[in-house]
């Protein structure tokens, strides 16, 4: 059970945040609930996040070189004090009572020691269409899967320290998918809940080019950390269809070579595509209209691209290296 007052510590990995870290700083300071302490890892930025950060009082840390999210999350969780770690990405603003709502639902589940929460619809920043994809599907695969699950996102969590005590850090080696990573290790023994009330302002990619590339690199670990899952797969962000229906135009778009009539084969791959999630159709739809629904899946579409060419190049990494991915054993390390 959990405590009031409990002593909570903040924890916020940052890298060239300069654009978002005085929201991120501010939103963090106006909870209903106050933390006890707010500790920043800047993780070697080249921009202004130290200046930002020491615009409010907080405990900067600094990292020589750039490590990675995973590296800035163990610094923090080692340097911090509380019973509770809360952690915040420095692009995400939490709503007021993110963090008390969080405590909230760890009194009334014992048997839960991680909370984590949801990106709302509503850009911290509005960048244009592609940040608004972004959004939409990333607050509906989250708001679908509310309640107990076997992944945390630690782009906005509660965290009870006796987790890390148990499971471990996270593994310094993933600068992607480490929470999933973590999570698996942590979802037999530690209860995980997901709360739709629970919520912050997110600012997301809103170039398409530089999505496109985010999402093929992060991809590559996708093969290597659910082959090394423990127990069952936990939250997927997409559809396991789409992603089947993304790799049958690849496979049969070179038929086109042999005649042009066997461009049916990849367009019947394209409307299984366009048909593979019908709930997400349908709440774009609602959110944004029926002309923005064809951009959504356009772009949808593109980044499924990006996924399975990312996953395939990874699969062949971990078949060719087998320091690819996650670490095989990770050890309890945490310093209390």
């Amino acid at each position: 059970m959990v405590s009031v007052p409990v002593h909570v510590s903040v924890v916020i990995p940052a890298y060239n945040s300069e654009r978002t870290l005085h929201a991120c700083l501010s939103a963090v300071y106006a909870q209903t609930l106050p933390p006890a302490e707010v500790i920043v890892v800047d993780d070697a930025s080249t921009d202004q996040t130290r200046e930002i950060a020491r615009q409010f009082p907080v405990r900067l840390l600094q990292t020589p070189v750039n490590s990675g999210p995973a590296a800035a999350r163990n610094r923090g969780i080692k340097a911090s004090t509380g019973e509770l770690i809360f952690f915040v990405d420095a692009d995400c603003a939490p709503t007021p009572t993110a963090l008390a709502t969080a405590l909230r639902i760890l009194t009334d589940e014992p048997d839960v020691d991680c909370v984590h929460g949801i990106y709302l619809t509503e850009p911290l920043y509005d960048d244009g269409p592609v940040e608004a994809y972004r959004l939409l599907h990333a607050h509906y695969w989250r708001a679908i899967n509310t309640g107990r699950v076997r992944t945390a996102i630690f782009a906005l969590c509660v965290v009870r320290r006796c987790v890390f005590d148990d499971v471990g850090l996270f593994d310094e080696r993933l600068r992607a998918s480490e929470d999933v990573e973590i999570s698996d290790r942590m979802a037999d023994r530690h209860g995980i809940w997901l709360s739709a009330e629970m919520t912050c302002h997110h600012d997301d990619d809103s170039r398409l080019g530089a999505l496109l590339r985010k999402q093929f690199s992060r991809s590559q670990l996708l093969v290597p950390v659910a082959v090394r899952e423990r127990g069952p797969a936990g939250l997927r962000a997409n559809r396991m269809g789409g992603v089947l229906a993304t790799a049958a135009v690849l496979v049969t778009l070179p038929l086109v070579v042999l005649a042009p009539v066997l461009l049916a084969v990849p367009g019947a791959g394209l409307l299984w595509f366009a048909t593979a999630d019908p709930g997400l159709a349908r709440f774009v739809r609602r959110e944004r209209g029926t002309a923005f629904l064809g951009l959504f899946l356009c772009l949808h579409f593109l980044v499924h691209l990006a996924i399975v060419g990312g996953a395939a190049v990874g699969g062949t990494r971990f078949l060719l290296d087998r320091d690819f991915g996650p670490t095989r054993h990770v050890t309890p390390t945490a310093d209390r």
